[in-house]
Parts: structure tokens; C-alpha cells; sequence
């Protein structure tokens, strides 16, 4: 079981982002405020609990927390300003959403940028020890997930609906074969063998 909190005492907002490895669509983030007493032994790191897990603890996670929220950043602002500074964006966007506001925040990982006048603390591998970051790492992955499954009907043949946006091979020989899209990062390596990449409209190659 994960602990469920850092300090007791204080509201502590769980902070967590996915997405940052994929090639295409946004970033995601979720921060999620649970009460200190709150115990559930299946909530963990997101990669560790199964698809059908994870999509029931969402409700149970938004039924149970004080507060939670979630935070996108775009293809166009990963683009513009790194993927890093993006899923920096995203977490912020989604602590500044929360119906109560935190006295502190535990955000997964060794960085953390922020203009909000709120003290943090980073936490590496948090999705694995702290309950509201492995929460937040649910919320954040079920939303995306469902956004990359829609996104696939939009545009098929990359395999979103399997890969979510990850560089498998079938997502690989999809954008080999049809080009890419316009959700996808133009500042990613798209290609192992990338030299230049039309970023125009997919088409079906003849």
C-alpha cells in the first residue's frame, strides 16, 4: 500500500504527467488533493495496474478526493516550447484547476517549474510511493488514452487505439506509409531514419 501523504496536516496535491514519450497529441496532467485517511491497495503507478484497473479506479479516485483536476498542453505548445516545459505546463495548468487549492504539491520526478506561489516537492518514482501522485498518474492516463483512442477514428492506420501515440512499429509504419498528421510533434524524431518529414495533410501513398 502507498502512503498517503508526505507531511500530515497539510493539503497535499499529488501532481503527475503522461504522454511526454508519445509522438503525437497533447501532454496530459493530473493533480488530485485525497483526504489523509484514504487508503485503497490498488491504486500504484498507472504502468503497473491493468488497463481494466485503471479505468475503475477513476471514478472511485474522483469520488473519493478532496479535489482533483486535469491539464493538457498542445502539439503547438510541445512544439514550441520543448516537451519538458510543456508537461511542466500541463501539471500547472491542471493544480491551477482545483476546486481547493494545495498548501503543497508532490510532483513524480527530479523537476518541477512553476510561477505558482505554492511550495513543492519532487519525488522520484512518486507514482510508486505516494498515493495521490499514483492517482494523479491514473486520472492523467485514462483521459489520454480515451483522447488518443477518438483521435484514432480522426485519423486511422498509426494504430492509436492500440499504441495510444507511442513509437510502436505499427504506429512507425503508419506514418512511413500515410505521412504524418498534424497532432503529430514536428520536433520528435518521427522516423528512425528521419531526414525531412512532410508536415502536410496524410495521405494514402500509391
Amino acid at each position: 500500500m502507498l502512503i498517503p501523504y508526505l507531511e500530515a496536516d497539510r493539503i497535499e496535491a499529488g501532481c503527475d504527467e503522461v504522454g511526454r514519450g508519445c509522438l503525437c497529441g497533447p501532454v496530459v496532467a493530473a493533480a488530485v488533493i485525497l483526504p489523509p485517511s484514504y487508503a485503497n491497495e490498488w491504486i500504484n503507478d498507472s504502468k503497473k495496474v491493468t488497463k481494466i484497473t485503471r479505468q475503475n479506479l477513476v471514478k472511485e479516485i474522483k469520488d473519493a478526493s478532496v479535489s482533483w483536476a486535469i491539464g493538457e498542453a498542445s502539439v503547438a505548445e510541445i512544439d514550441r516550447i520543448n516537451i519538458l516545459n510543456a508537461s511542466f505546463l500541463a501539471m500547472n495548468r491542471a493544480i491551477s484547476s482545483l476546486r481547493v487549492p494545495p498548501e503543497h504539491l508532490l510532483v513524480d520526478g527530479n523537476r518541477f517549474k512553476t510561477n505558482l506561489n505554492t511550495p513543492f516537492t519532487c519525488v522520484v518514482k512518486g507514482d510508486a510511493k505516494i498515493a495521490s501522485i499514483a492517482a494523479a498518474s491514473i486520472l492523467a492516463k485514462v483521459y489520454r488514452d480515451e483522447l488518443m483512442v477518438k483521435l484514432a477514428q480522426t485519423y486511422p492506420g498509426y494504430g492509436w487505439e492500440r499504441n495510444v501515440g507511442y513509437p510502436t512499429r505499427l504506429h512507425r509504419e503508419g506514418i512511413r506509409r500515410l505521412g504524418p498528421t498534424p497532432i503529430h510533434r514536428k520536433g520528435f524524431k518521427l522516423l528512425p531514419d528521419q531526414l525531412e518529414i512532410d508536415f502536410a495533410e496524410p495521405t494514402e501513398k500509391k
